[in-house]
């Protein structure tokens, strides 16, 4: 065999040397300049995860007696406080993006009209767009009654007296809740956002007759600090705050679940709204111990979620609103009223006597129910959307459906209490939910066919990336 002589070899092995060691010194700058880009796009995601964040919260507890509503047989001044009732609020962006705001409240329902007082001085103070705000509100049925809501839950006339206190509170709830949103915003902060959903399973269909769904889902939004401190929580449930009756101020389990994820972390604020859960009733109920109880298994749930893997939410807010009608069936005629009005049920016959009033003024019944649905959009991360009055659980699981149900949140109880909101099925079945409530919410008529469809499609014009 031929061999090389010396020379020649150590040159030769030179040049290999050589070219091995730049094209190692090549590949360590490839991985170099990948590291860098690396570094660099994380350091853009991080950058599109941080948003101005505010949370803020204050008490609306009265220290007065005051009528509470949701129960008509309740007729008395409230008896004292059981549990601390809360507002609370979270601000999400900066001026130039715009900021939204969710208010969370400890009432049975927010009439449209304090909605549009808020946003009013919102708007002069800070800016703030009808689509960028939200109230949601509990439905416990263990809070004041507010001016302009529920006008006819109690089947009769109000006592001045009584009235007064009701104006009083709704005057200082209206002023708390303009402080609260203020607050939120000059709390804003660098934060992370990100949601996951859990369950909990204390919601029944309380149409027993009929039988119905139910959506255990429990998604819950957490805002972290860019080092990972926890600020705030906002959980969401479809289900009645109906496990109390007391004639005592409480939040019912929406208000113990706060407390409860508030004591289990503290410094942090937490909020609860409600999904579309207006014929789901808190199972078992009655009893403050099971109100407890129902808000532990919401704490619980929430805290084993901050320890799981949660969804970031870096999608840019976009807001949208849209505003449509609601149609009513074919009204009782004159005749038709006055046989109403001598009805053996008070209810029915106080309800008809306001009407026939209304008619001997020569005023116009309703025909229509207004009907407004806002819809945030996080980028594909997430879509939340905000439906008034009380909404039956078939329009949650539908939206679940039509939309990918990975990530859409849907709040009812949310701006305005109109009334309950059927779905078809419970519009056919009828009993509570679908017609006779509606005289509580001073409503002629019950709903006509196709209200479902109707929103169904308001709301998935408004969500062009499904």
């Amino acid at each position: 065999m031929p061999c090389l002589d010396e020379p020649i070899a150590s040159r030769l092995s030179f040049r290999l040397n050589r070219r091995y060691s730049i094209i190692k010194m090549f590949r360590l700058f490839l991985l170099a300049c990948l590291a860098c880009i690396s570094c660099t796009l994380r350091a853009a995601d991080v950058a599109s995860e941080i948003r101005d964040i505010g949370i803020a919260k204050v008490d609306i507890t009265p220290d007065y007696p005051v009528r509470l509503t949701g129960y008509g047989s309740r007729r008395e001044e409230s008896e004292g406080v059981e549990l601390r009732i809360w507002a609370k609020a979270l601000a999400i962006g900066s001026d130039t993006e715009g900021p939204a705001l969710i208010v969370t409240v400890d009432n049975c329902g927010i009439p449209y009209s304090m909605r549009t007082e808020v946003l009013s001085r919102l708007s002069k103070k800070a800016g703030i767009r009808s689509e960028r705000f939200a109230i949601c509100f509990s439905h416990t049925h263990c809070a004041p009654c507010l001016t302009g809501a529920l006008v006819n839950i109690f089947s009769s006339d109000i006592p001045p007296l009584h009235q007064a206190n009701i104006d009083r509170y709704t005057r200082s709830l209206t002023d708390q809740l303009e402080a609260i949103s203020l607050a939120a915003l000059a709390d804003r902060k660098p934060s992370r956002l990100s949601w996951s959903v859990g369950e909990v399973r204390f919601a029944n269909n309380r149409r027993v007759a009929w039988g119905g769904p139910v959506d255990h889902a429990l998604p819950t939004l957490f805002v972290h600090s860019p080092t990972g401190e926890l600020r705030g929580v906002l959980a969401n449930y479809a289900c009645h705050a109906t496990t109390l009756s007391i004639n005592r101020i409480h939040g019912d389990w929406p208000g113990t679940a706060m407390e409860a994820i508030e004591r289990e972390h503290p410094g942090v604020i937490a909020m609860i709204s409600i999904g579309c859960g207006a014929d789901q009733n808190p199972n078992p109920r009655s009893t403050i111990e099971l109100a407890s109880q129902h808000g532990l298994e919401v704490a619980t749930e929430v805290s084993r979620l901050l320890k799981s893997n949660r969804a970031t939410i870096r999608g840019e807010l976009a807001a949208r609103e849209t505003s449509i009608s609601l149609p009513l069936a074919p009204l009782p005629t004159r005749m038709e009223w006055e046989t109403l009005a001598a009805s053996p049920s008070h209810q029915v016959s106080y309800s008809a006597q306001k009407n026939l009033a209304r008619l001997d003024r020569d005023e116009q019944l309703s025909t229509a129910v207004p009907y407004r649905i806002l819809c945030w959009q996080f980028g594909s991360d997430l879509a939340m959307v905000f439906l008034p009055g009380e909404v039956t659980i078939d329009y949650q699981v539908r939206l679940k459906s039509e939309w990918r149900s990975s990530r859409i949140w849907v709040n009812a109880y949310s701006n305005d209490a109109p009334c309950y909101i059927p779905s078809q099925r419970v519009l056919e079945e009828g009993g509570y939910e679908g017609a006779t409530a509606m005289v509580y919410y001073d409503q002629p008529a019950k709903f006509a066919d196709g209200i479902e469809d109707k929103i169904i499609a308001a709301v998935l014009s408004m969500a062009p990336e499904k």
